[in-house]
């Protein structure tokens, strides 16, 4: 919670100007009610980077995989740490990966989630897959607008504190929440979470540092 606000964290695809649209949806009816919201695509390093998933990597001051590793950390971060909820769109012919990774790091650190659907197709027959859709606390969510009143039913009913506090987090996860919780402090420090676009080569250059502070980062590496 900050400033009297929990904090939700609002998952799902956001390729495209329809999906970018879907996910404000979300957060602003969740905000309109009082929350506060982490949008990945608004709030996240997202927000700077997306131009350049496709771009060679010579035009990053850091490798790729590095990057995407610093992006990782910040959002395992935010479910983990900060927001005190989550919402996971479940909207499109298949479900966002990115979107199912976060729900299922959601699940396990005991975050209270809901999901929200209102797309007719389904992937088993008229079913969604029950590995992802058995991380919800509530039935499935069809209308946008109840979302915030399901949501507030969900974090009552919470009990218990996750296990995965203190010295029980496994360490490969204490790394990537201390990456997560500098580089979200680097944000807020500079003033650049939901900047203006020109302020991303600024960011990217903090960043790169942190990088170059973690060598360990590269996922790719041969072991």
């Amino acid at each position: 919670m900050e400033n009297g606000k929990e904090i939700v964290y609002c998952s799902g695809p956001l390729f495209c100007p329809e999906e970018i649209g879907g996910m404000s949806a979300i957060a602003g009816i969740l905000e309109n009610e009082g929350y506060g919201t982490f949008l990945p695509h608004r709030d996240g390093l997202e927000y700077y980077l997306m131009r350049h998933v496709n771009s060679p990597v010579a035009n990053l001051p850091a490798p790729k995989n590095l990057l995407a590793r610093v992006v990782f950390a910040l959002d395992v971060y935010q479910i983990v740490e900060r927001c005190d909820s989550f919402v996971l769109n479940f909207n499109g012919r298949v479900p966002d990966e990115g979107a199912v990774a976060e729900a299922g790091i959601a699940y396990a650190s005991g975050t209270p989630m809901i999901i929200y659907k209102n797309d007719n197709r389904t992937v088993f027959n008229g079913c969604d897959n029950s590995m992802v859709v058995c991380l919800s606390h509530a039935p499935l969510v069809s209308d946008i607008q109840k979302i915030p009143g399901v949501l507030k039913k969900v974090m009552e009913k919470a009990q218990g504190v996750s296990p995965y506090r203190g010295d029980n987090i496994p360490s490969v996860m204490r790394d990537t929440l201390k990456l997560g919780r500098k580089v979200w402090k680097t944000m807020k420090t500079l003033h650049l979470n939901g900047g203006e676009p020109g302020q991303d080569a600024e960011l990217i250059n903090q960043i790169a540092d942190i990088c170059k502070e973690h060598p360990d980062l590269n996922p790719t590496k041969d072991v």
